[in-house]
C-alpha cells in the first residue's frame, strides 16, 4: 500500500510503469553550463515576480531544493547555498510572508515544460499531507480510502502535464473542508483571501477549477486537446466531475467507483438489439455482462469494455475495466468520452495516473513536499509553487526547447542572478522558441485521428484555451 502521501495510486501496480530516473542535481550543479541553464530557468519562470530579491530568494529556495540532501528545511536550504547567517530566516519570510503570486510563475513554469515536452495528457492527483495539530490552513480529519484509516492532514489536488520525459506538476488547489469553509477568524488567521474557494462537499469543484486554470495557460496549436485523466474517487463526486468535463467539452479519462449508477446503451455498437433502456445499473455489472477473450500472451491483459450513459446525458461513454491473466489487477473501472478509440489506447492514457503517483512520491522523498514549516494559504501555494518548478528543472532542465514549441507572448526573460551568499556562479539568462505547434498527439502519443465514430453523439472541438540579500544583514523578501 502506498503511503499517505501520494495519489490514490497504491498497490503493487506502481512498479509497473517505467518512469525516468531522476539524475543528480550534484552532478547536475557542478558544471557551469548546467549553472547557466539554471539561472536561465529560474530568471524565465519566476520573472512575474515584482522585486528583485523575490526573484533572487526563488534562485536560492529552488536551487537548495535541488541540491539540499535530506529534509529540505528553510534552515537547511539555507545551511546548503548561502553562506548568510541570516538566509534562513529570509527564506523562511520569502515563503511565508513575502507577498508575491503563485499563479502567474505557475503559468510560465506550464510554458516552460510545453516548450521541452509535448503533453500527453492532463492528470489529476491528490496529496495527502499528514499535519499535526490543527492550525496549518486546510487541516482536517477524514477517511483516506487508499489508507483505510482516518489522518489529520491537507488535501492537496494536482495538475500534472505527463510527456514522454516526466510527469511534471503545474498547478495546485489546497481543500478547504469543514470549519475552513465557514469560519471566517479561522480563515483570517491562515490569511485565506476570500477569493479562494471552500469545499463544502466532495472536490469536484475545485478539480474542474484546477482544469480550467491548466487549459487558460496552454496554448493550443501546441498542445491541442488533451484529455483529462483522473482517479479522484474518494475525493470528488465522479458524475458531477464527469458531467462538469462533458460541459467544457474535454476529452477524458476518469476512475469511478464500482456502483456508479449508469445506463447501458442498447443502441451501441455491439449490443443485442436496439432495446429501450432498463434503468441504471452498477458499472460493475455492466462489465461483468461483457466478459472479454481471455489474452493470449501471459502478461496481455483483459480488456471488458461496454457502451453506457449517464442518467440526464445523452453523451455516449465507455466503461473501461482490465486485470492480467493471473487475475492481477487493480480493480479499477475507467469512464471515458474516448469511445473512438480502441480500448487498449484508453487503457494506456489511464495508466498515465501511474506516473503521476510516482512523481507525488519523488516531490516527498527528493524535493521536499512535507518540509513546509508555516501555516498559512499563502505559504502553502508558495512551497508547492517552488517545489514543482524544482522537479521540473530537474527532470527537464537539461532538455533545449521543441523546435515547435509556442512562442512567448510577453517579452523575454530578465537576467537573474543569485543573492550574494547563495555559492552560485552568474550567468546570463536567455531561452528562444518556435513559434508552431505540431500535431495533436492521442492520449498514448499515437497521431491523432481527424474523424470520430458515427455511433456515438459526436461534440464539436473545443474552443481555444488558451532574490539578493547582503549576507551580514536581513532583507525582507
Amino acid at each position: 500500500m502506498a503511503r499517505t502521501l501520494s495519489t490514490t495510486a497504491h498497490g503493487p501496480a506502481t512498479t509497473a510503469v517505467a518512469v525516468p530516473a531522476l539524475r543528480s542535481a550534484r552532478t547536475r550543479a557542478g558544471s557551469a553550463l548546467d549553472r547557466a541553464s539554471f539561472d536561465a530557468f529560474v530568471a524565465e519562470v519566476f520573472e512575474e515576480l515584482p522585486r528583485a530579491d523575490q526573484r533572487r530568494w526563488a534562485h536560492v529556495y529552488t536551487r537548495g531544493l535541488l541540491v539540499t540532501p535530506g529534509r529540505k528545511t528553510a534552515r537547511r536550504l539555507a545551511g546548503t547555498v548561502s553562506g548568510s547567517a541570516t538566509a534562513a530566516q529570509a527564506l523562511h519570510q520569502f515563503v511565508n510572508a513575502s507577498p508575491w503570486g503563485w499563479q502567474p510563475v505557475r503559468a510560465r513554469l506550464t510554458d516552460w515544460v510545453v516548450g521541452r515536452a509535448l503533453p500527453r495528457a492532463l492528470v489529476i492527483g491528490t496529496a495527502v499531507l499528514p499535519k499535526r495539530g490543527d492550525r496549518s490552513c486546510g487541516v482536517h480529519r477524514r477517511f483516506v480510502p487508499q489508507e483505510g484509516r482516518t489522518v489529520n492532514c491537507q488535501i492537496g489536488v494536482a495538475a500534472f502535464l505527463a510527456t514522454d520525459a516526466a510527469t511534471v506538476p503545474v498547478d495546485w488547489r489546497l481543500l478547504l473542508p469543514g470549519a475552513w469553509a465557514d469560519d471566517p477568524e479561522l480563515r483570517s488567521r491562515a490569511r485565506v483571501p476570500e477569493s479562494a474557494p471552500s469545499t463544502r462537499g466532495p472536490a469536484d469543484r475545485q478539480v474542474l477549477d484546477l482544469v480550467d486554470g491548466v487549459t487558460r495557460t496552454l496554448s493550443e496549436p501546441a498542445t491541442g486537446q488533451l484529455p483529462v485523466v483522473a482517479d479522484l474517487v474518494g475525493f470528488a463526486d465522479t458524475t458531477a466531475l464527469v458531467g462538469g468535463l462533458l460541459a467544457r467539452r474535454r476529452r477524458f479519462v476518469v476512475a469511478v467507483p464500482d456502483d456508479l449508477a449508469v445506463l447501458p446503451d442498447r443502441s451501441a455498437p455491439g449490443t443485442q438489439g436496439a432495446r429501450p433502456d432498463q434503468g441504471a445499473v452498477p458499472a460493475r455489472d455492466v462489465l461483468a455482462a461483457r466478459p472479454a477473450r481471455a489474452p493470449l500472451h501471459p502478461r496481455a491483459t483483459t480488456v471488458a469494455t461496454g457502451v453506457v450513459r449517464l442518467p440526464g446525458t445523452p453523451v455516449a461513454l465507455r466503461l473501461i475495466g482490465g486485470q492480467g491473466a493471473d487475475g492481477s489487477g487493480d480493480g479499477r473501472i475507467w469512464l471515458t468520452d474516448l469511445v473512438d478509440r480502441p480500448p487498449r489506447e484508453v487503457r494506456a492514457a489511464a495508466r498515465l495516473h501511474l506516473r503521476a503517483a510516482d512523481t507525488m512520491e519523488q516531490l516527498a522523498d527528493s524535493f521536499g513536499l512535507r518540509a513546509f514549516e508555516g501555516r498559512s494559504y499563502p505559504g502553502w501555494h508558495h512551497h508547492m509553487t517552488l517545489v514543482s518548478a524544482a522537479f521540473a528543472y530537474g527532470t527537464l532542465g537539461s532538455a533545449t526547447a521543441r523546435p515547435g514549441a509556442p512562442a512567448r507572448s510577453v517579452h523575454g526573460p530578465r537576467s537573474g542572478r543569485p543573492p550574494r551568499g547563495a555559492r552560485v556562479p552568474v550567468s546570463p539568462a536567455g531561452s528562444a522558441r518556435g513559434s508552431t505547434g505540431p500535431a495533436r498527439p492521442s492520449p498514448t502519443g499515437a497521431p491523432e485521428t481527424s474523424s470520430r465514430a458515427s455511433s456515438p453523439p459526436t461534440r464539436p472541438a473545443a474552443p481555444p484555451s488558451r532574490a539578493t540579500t547582503n549576507p551580514t544583514r536581513t532583507e525582507s523578501p
